[in-house]
């Protein structure tokens, strides 16, 4: 996609993010090898569901790549990790809130002026589909929203990005009508979203596609992604003084493994001076 603003002709960097829906599983369905020629400067990861040592050899510590993972307490679930071709600045592995550390949902790295939050927002349907989970998924979105306008108020160029498990708009989901009560879609969750964006943050992949039938995520059950009826919940969320920076943004349905497609954006490489 070409670039609509620039700040100069040096070839873009692509940065990515994906929920894989378990990083042990999609590595035995080729995600080393997705990783190695995706072209990307930095592959941010939510849903990991492992320990570091519990990864498979080569995606422990791959050549060309430095590895940070974030577990939950709880085994097998949530946990975000970031695979980056530069080493960051600074690694916080935490959001700093114990209730919302334990499951490890939160890593923030810097890399030069540029500070990357890669955040996996909970679901609000709880265990027993009740919407029980609402309230807690609700004070995550203000705990991460105060600490990116913290960071964004200090004059860091800041990229949000992640399932954040939401769907803002109709036209951000096939079926929004059938889904006015389902998590994902609920008013108090758009409600929070649209509070972002009303701030100023910036919804990276409607600067350049404004149209419908884009999503991110479809359920597993039927044919759903085969007949495309999905969700966009994936977002990369730039501040505002990244906009100038943005050369970019898509989304790669055509990348299997996952329930959701990775996501990603295209940056002038100045953004990080």
């Amino acid at each position: 996609m070409s670039s609509r603003r620039s700040l100069g002709a040096a070839k873009p960097i692509t940065i990515l993010s994906w929920n894989v829906n378990g990083l042990r599983a999609v590595a035995k369905k080729g995600f080393r090898s997705w990783l190695d020629g995706s072209g990307a400067e930095i592959v941010a990861l939510q849903e990991v569901r492992a320990r570091h040592e519990q990864l498979p050899d080569d995606l422990r510590e791959p050549d060309n790549w430095h590895t940070h993972v974030v577990a939950g307490e709880r085994p097998g679930y949530a946990g975000v990790g970031m695979y980056c071709a530069r080493a960051p600045d600074r690694h916080e592995p935490a959001l700093g809130i114990p209730r919302f550390d334990t499951e490890g949902r939160v890593q923030i790295a810097r890399f030069g002026r540029l500070t990357i939050v890669n955040a996996y927002f909970p679901n609000g349907n709880g265990r027993e589909r009740d919407n029980s989970r609402v309230p807690y998924k609700l004070d995550f979105y203000r705990a991460v929203f105060d600490l990116v306008q913290r960071r964004r108020k200090a004059g860091q160029r800041v990229l949000v990005m992640g399932d954040f498990n939401t769907a803002v708009r109709e036209i951000d989901l096939a079926r929004p009508k059938q889904n006015k009560k389902t998590s994902g879609f609920l008013i108090e969750e758009r409600d929070e979203l649209e509070r972002w964006l009303a701030a100023g943050w910036v919804d990276s992949f409607r600067e350049f596609e404004p149209g419908a039938g884009h999503y991110s995520w479809w359920s597993q059950r039927g044919t759903a992604r085969a007949r495309n009826i999905g969700w966009r919940i994936d977002y990369v969320l730039t501040s505002p003084n990244l906009r100038p920076y943005l050369r970019g943004a898509f989304i790669r349905p055509d990348v299997l493994g996952s329930d959701h497609a990775p996501i990603g954006v295209e940056l002038d490489p100045a953004v990080f001076d």
